[in-house]
C-alpha cells in the first residue's frame, strides 16, 4: 500500500462520524482511531484545524499473536521513573512479574503506582515521560511470558 492510499485514509477517517478504522490487505494491517477528546489549547499556540488520528501499521503476522496491554486505570500523569535522575521502571525488552511496578501516575497530586497484572515482556512503550493519560488508554504492549 502506497503512501498515497494510506494519507486519502486518514482524510477520510477525519472527515466522518467514524472513531477507529481497521484496513487488512495481504500482509499490512492499518489500524486508525480517533482521540476521545479535542486537543488542548495552550495560549498563544496554533492547532491544525482537523481532528487528530492515530494511525498504525502491522504485519497481519503480528496480529496472530494477540498483543496484551498495560492501560491505565485513571486519568493523570504519566511518569516512566520515580525520579528525574533514576532509571525508567522498565524499558523495552524487559521481562516483568505480575505485581512488579511499570510506572507511576500521578492524579490529584497523588502518586499511583502502577503494576503488571501478569508475567509479561515489554514490548512497547505507548506513551512518553510527563504525558497526560486517560482512562483506558494503552501505556505497555506487551507478551504475556
Amino acid at each position: 500500500m502506497d503512501l498515497e492510499k494510506i494519507e486519502g485514509l486518514v482524510k477520510i477517517i477525519e472527515d466522518s462520524s467514524l472513531n477507529e478504522f481497521t484496513y487488512k490487505d495481504k500482509d499490512v494491517k492499518i489500524t486508525m482511531s480517533k482521540l476521545d477528546h479535542p486537543p488542548v489549547v495552550a495560549a498563544g499556540v496554533p492547532v491544525a484545524a482537523s481532528a487528530p488520528v492515530n494511525t498504525t501499521v502491522e504485519k497481519a503476522e503480528e496480529e496472530e499473536e494477540e498483543s496484551l496491554f498495560i492501560t491505565s486505570p485513571i486519568v493523570g500523569t504519566f511518569y516512566s521513573a520515580a525520579a528525574p535522575d533514576v532509571p525508567a521502571f522498565v524499558k523495552v525488552g524487559d521481562q516483568v512479574k505480575a505485581g512488579q511496578t511499570v510506572c507511576i501516575l500521578e492524579a490529584m497530586k497523588l502518586m499511583n503506582e502502577i503494576q503488571s497484572d501478569y508475567d509479561c515482556e515489554i514490548e512497547a512503550v505507548l506513551v512518553s515521560n510527563e504525558q497526560k493519560v486517560e482512562y483506558g488508554q494503552p501505556l505497555f504492549r506487551v507478551k504475556r511470558l
